[in-house]
């Protein structure tokens, strides 16, 4: 049992998101009639970035990423959440679809893995996300 637990204990820590030490926060407004916007930026090492965006109960939202390093993924946070994430990409790709559970304000976090961080790697990414009724 103690192995397992050891095991365990390693994997999480050699695959656990970081948890960024410079999180800036970036308004997201889609223009006048378009159910779509695109960011295009870049990370280094323990940065991160929530994009906040409004959306209605109901509502399905998009959310894909291209990015130059295999290491930078993006979560969604539901609103009212700080560290639990609805959608985590390390785990489920750079690719989100989905009905939204709750109106308010939710936060795609732009992050690179601990290993990655830790090395100051950099990441240029695109991300695009739709919301649609």
């Amino acid at each position: 049992m103690k192995a397992i637990a050891a095991t365990l204990g390693i994997f999480l820590l050699a695959g656990a998101p970081v948890l960024a030490d410079d999180i800036r926060t970036e308004r997201v407004q889609f223009k006048k009639g378009a159910s779509s916007a695109t960011v295009e930026s870049s990370i280094k090492g323990y940065e991160g970035v929530d994009y906040v965006l409004g959306a209605r109960k109901g509502q399905s939202m998009n959310v894909s990423m291209a990015t130059s390093n295999t290491a930078n993924y993006f979560n969604i946070l539901a609103p009212g959440k700080d560290n639990e994430a609805m959608f985590i990409g390390s785990t489920s790709g750079n690719q989100s679809e989905g009905t939204l559970p709750a109106s308010g304000d939710y936060k795609i976090r732009v992050y690179l893995m601990r290993s990655a961080a830790r090395r100051g790697e950099v990441a240029a990414y695109r991300l695009e996300m739709i919301i649609d009724d």
